[in-house]
């Protein structure tokens, strides 16, 4: 029994050895852009320091996506990663997965102006689609 057990965990640690995933190093508060170029293995290229927290991040990457789409891009969908997880932006909203090819868990939704929200703090018309809403301007 005892080397059935041993020989299930070698096996597993010689499969999670072999994984064909990219290792990356992260730094504590940086954001980065996952570059993907022509036949070559994705790279991390950092565009913001000092990041709070993964949605600031996520803030910067959507940025980053607006204005390429600016420029004339046509790409809408966007990825990036903080502190080892891996941030993807599309025009759904944002979701969070812990590999490039793995799950990906839905973190932000778009408003119906376009905007990032958190799920919950979106509001939606009797169809379910959101609701774009702005506060009163302060008057001055």
């Amino acid at each position: 029994m005892r080397l059935a057990l041993l020989a299930a965990v070698a096996g597993v640690a010689v499969l999670g050895a072999c994984s064909n995933q990219p290792k990356y190093e992260f730094a504590e508060g940086a954001c980065y852009f996952v570059a993907t170029p022509d036949n070559a293995p994705p790279r991390l290229q950092k565009i913001a320091d000092d990041q709070p927290q993964l949605e600031q991040c996520a803030a910067r990457l959507e940025e980053m996506r607006l204005r390429f789409l600016r420029m004339g891009g046509s790409n809408q969908e966007i990825a990036g990663a903080y502190q080892g997880r891996f941030i993807f932006i599309d025009r759904e909203g944002v979701k969070i997965g812990k590999s490039l090819t793995g799950s990906r868990f839905f973190s932000m939704a778009r408003t119906g102006d376009g905007r990032l929200a958190i799920p919950g703090a979106i509001q939606r018309d009797e169809t379910g689609r959101p609701v774009a809403v702005a506060a009163e301007p302060a008057a001055k």
